[in-house]
């Protein structure tokens, strides 16, 4: 259950935008075994001009994924390799304009509702 910050060129159509949380999705759960309705995405729509990725005008896509600590370093590239697969295929972005970042962080730093840390027992 990441929470994934994405960050695309402004003023693509929802499908587009869809798409991309769509194939986001879809890689965190087949890759790293999140359950299927852990689900938290933020799409940022940027003005390109804004969204700077070395020399690359084309469409591009910038993520960060916040996650407690534990994934295997083969989890996170095979998440890497089938994101590209995933937005390759739909909406048709080329794999070297995809960025993707993983921090991690600890149990106590999450609280889904509340003010509670749910994964921290009282």
């Amino acid at each position: 259950m990441p929470l994934v910050n994405i960050s695309i060129p402004k003023g693509k159509p929802r499908e587009y935008v869809k798409a991309i949380a769509d194939g986001v999705n879809s890689a965190v759960i087949e890759t790293m075994g999140f359950p299927h309705d852990d689900r938290y995405q933020i799409i940022h729509e940027i003005d390109s001009f804004c969204l700077e990725y070395q020399d690359r005008q084309e469409d591009r896509v910038m993520m960060f994924l916040i996650m407690r600590k534990g994934r295997r370093n083969d989890e996170k590239k095979a998440f890497y390799k089938r994101v590209v697969e995933n937005l390759a295929k739909d909406p048709g972005i080329k794999p070297e304009n995809i960025l993707i970042t993983i921090a991690e962080n600890t149990d106590i730093d999450w609280s889904f509702q509340d003010g509670v840390a749910q994964f921290v027992p009282y």
